[in-house]
């Protein structure tokens, strides 16, 4: 009975931790930046899509410098940062294809956007305008001094929603390209939050459909923004706030 137990209790110590194994495969500018096609990696059980990355992009800093501009495939499948791995699977890091512009993109990143970067994404002979917005944090609000703000969300579904947002926009607006990035985290005075990029043939369907964009993400996306000042903190609720930082 105790060799039962000691090997019971062994098990459960092996067990633990568990770890598992995938395979990577890097193209195009990727191959070069690392200095390999394809690598096995294991991981521990339970890693996602983004906490490999953030492997790779710690061994080679210079990943960063393309991180907005890829796609990752896992399985033959485009999938989101959040996506959870498992042993066996197959993940893929793609640079935008050659020859051609850049597909919609829909995006949570803690990362500074560039907005220029990602209208040179999505922009394609056949563009006539190329609308951007971006939000931007100021550096105040309700006549107060902000000293800067934090962002939240609910990620796999504010992704979602903002694709449901980009096929919405695409049906009622004559465009070719959507782009809609933001960003969570603590961000500094003057850092974007939020950017929109939209091309077609003609500028009014762009400016519409950016303007559309920007509307519905403020509705329907579950991502709240904090707000710091010299006094205290509080949540943005649309056009009012409530108040939920201690008062100095």
């Amino acid at each position: 009975m105790r060799l039962y137990c000691c090997f019971d209790v062994l098990r459960s110590v092996q067990s633990y931790g568990q770890s598992m194994k995938v395979n990577v495969l890097f193209f195009g500018l990727t191959h070069d930046l690392t200095g390999f096609a394809q690598e096995q990696v294991e991981l521990p059980e339970g890693e996602n899509l983004d906490g490999l990355w953030r492997r790779y992009e710690t061994r080679f800093p210079r990943l960063g410098t393309v991180a907005d501009s890829l796609l990752v495939a896992v399985n033959q499948e485009i999938a989101h940062r959040s996506t959870p791995l498992h042993d066996g699977d197959e993940v893929a890091f793609l640079p935008p294809v050659s020859g051609g512009a850049g597909r919609d993109f829909f995006r949570i990143t803690r990362d500074a956007i560039s907005a220029s970067d990602l209208a040179n994404e999505l922009r394609a002979s056949e563009d006539g305008a190329v609308v951007i917005f971006e939000g931007v944090v100021r550096n105040h609000s309700h006549g107060r001094a902000t000293l800067y703000l934090e962002y939240e969300a609910y990620e796999p579904m504010a992704i979602r929603k903002l694709e449901e947002i980009g096929r919405e926009a695409k049906q009622k607006f004559p465009i070719d390209r959507l782009g809609m990035v933001h960003r969570l985290g603590r961000l500094e005075i003057g850092e974007t939050s939020v950017a929109i990029v939209v091309t077609s043939a003609h500028r009014r369907a762009a400016f519409e459909a950016c303007q559309y964009a920007i509307d519905r993400l403020k509705q329907v996306v579950p991502i709240w923004k904090r707000e710091y000042f010299a006094d205290g903190a509080v949540w943005a609720e649309g056009e009012g706030l409530k108040a939920v930082g201690t008062r100095q």
